[in-house]
């Protein structure tokens, strides 16, 4: 009997201490909340308030789950010191390593790139000859008479029958004559006299562009040439020819074009995010499809001072030797540009850069699992560097891998700061009266 007695005892005893745990816990607990996350009385980090993790807007004085079921995410007064930065992040030494974070120290290194671009063979204009007579006539015979030929310098293209030409070589022997008759004349005006007419008569000649060996002949034999035949000024090819034999020819007619294809030019295509790289003189190295395994060498002769609408590319032309005459106008080519090195720039990898559109930023280690958001000025980028031209010091740590993870964080942490914050206040440090009417108006009921 005093067994049993003792057995309903110690029942009802674990009964009321249930039912007194009960009561407790719905005493300190709000109506309507569940407690998902119990104060770690170790933890020495002050609690301020707890936001939502889909909507930061949304903050409760107690932890609270959201309409999805997850925890509301507590916000400590050390993250919300007045000296750091809107948006620095403060994670875990070893959620950092879980993440993967890695850091890279932002350092003076030597930039160098190969840019590449395509081009066209063209004429070198600088050896292009256009033919015009000087006098007008007839043509009798032509020499040269198809495009492509190549001639030689002082090689006969045709010949060309002119009265003005005749008569000045008339004009030309009768002044030799008359020279001869008065050079024994006592008056030394006559004589001089005669001697400036055979000269001016000869240089006529020149200036017709009758070649030396016709005036010399013409002095030796004394007979009149009807047709005075007209040589190439240069070796070089027939681009076109614009007379055919028996056609009338005046100082306005494109007789011959001639070209000296020893040397050509690329008009090369450079685009815009290289432009920065090439300089007048850069050698350049170029490739074609007629002459494979077979490389050409030679540089930046201009850069032109507009860029080209449609294509949005600028043009550039380049000057290469053409031994064998490989290289004819009109083919294509891929130019590749060695680009002068630049040193000691201030760099980072390119991967560390957050480009938005709008700002570009990186995220530098400030201190062992804080991070701090920057904006930076970029300037050039080669060989998976980009140089940054304010922004950052040299020695600094930026972040080259999980920068997106820690900039989501960083986001919401600086939108949340400014919803709480009160007017004319953006920085980190919001006021307690901010935040707290924030709490009331948006905590769960």
């Amino acid at each position: 009997m005093k067994r049993f007695l003792l057995l309903i005892g110690i029942i009802a005893g674990l009964g009321l201490a249930a039912a007194g745990g009960y009561l407790a816990g719905t005493r300190l607990e709000p109506k309507g909340i569940k407690s998902t996350q119990a104060p770690d009385s170790k933890n020495k980090r002050k609690i301020l308030y707890y936001r939502n993790p889909m909507n930061p807007a949304i903050t409760s004085p107690v932890p609270a789950k959201d309409q999805m079921g997850m925890d509301y995410v507590p916000v400590y007064a050390d993250e919300k010191g007045t000296n750091e930065p809107p948006g620095t992040v403060r994670i875990d030494p070893v959620m950092v390593q879980d993440m993967g974070v890695r850091t890279e120290v932002v350092r003076k290194i030597t930039l160098g790139k190969m840019v590449r671009g395509y081009g066209r063979v063209a004429y070198n204009e600088n050896n292009l000859l256009v033919i015009h007579p000087k006098f007008k006539g007839w043509i009798e015979e032509q020499f040269v008479s198809k495009t492509g030929e190549h001639v030689k310098k002082g090689q006969p293209l045709l010949s060309v029958y002119s009265p003005e030409l005749v008569a000045s070589q008339e004009e030309y022997l009768l002044a030799m004559a008359s020279e001869k008759m008065l050079s024994e004349s006592p008056i030394a005006v006559v004589r001089n006299n005669a001697s400036s007419l055979t000269e001016a008569s000869r240089r006529r000649l020149e200036l017709f562009d009758i070649p030396e060996s016709a005036i010399q002949e013409l002095e030796k034999s004394g007979r009149i040439k009807k047709a005075m035949v007209i040589n190439a000024p240069a070796t070089g090819t027939v681009l076109m020819v614009g007379v055919r034999p028996g056609a009338y020819v005046t100082p306005v007619t494109d007789l011959y074009r001639i070209a000296d294809l020893s040397t050509v030019w690329v008009y090369g295509n450079i685009f815009e995010p290289d432009l920065d790289w090439i300089r007048l003189g850069d050698k350049a190295v170029m490739k074609i499809a007629a002459a494979p395994g077979r490389t050409f060498r030679g540089k930046i002769d201009f850069i032109y001072p507009y860029e080209q609408g449609k294509t949005r590319t600028v043009r550039i032309r380049l000057l290469f030797e053409n031994p064998g005459m490989v290289l004819k106008p009109g083919m294509f080519a891929n130019i590749t540009i060695t680009a002068r090195a630049r040193h000691n720039v201030l760099a980072v990898p390119s991967e560390a850069i957050i480009r938005s559109g709008e700002q570009d930023q990186v995220f530098i280690e400030v201190a062992p699992g804080r991070f701090e958001p920057r904006l930076v000025t970029l300037g050039i980028e080669a060989r998976g560097f980009t140089q940054i031209l304010s922004g950052v010091k040299q020695g600094e740590k930026v972040v080259t891998s999980a920068q997106f993870l820690i900039d989501s964080e960083s986001k919401l942490k600086e939108a949340t700061y400014k919803m709480i914050a009160p007017k004319g206040n953006t920085g980190m440090g919001a006021n307690t009266t901010g935040m707290n009417k924030a709490m009331k108006m948006d905590s769960p009921k």
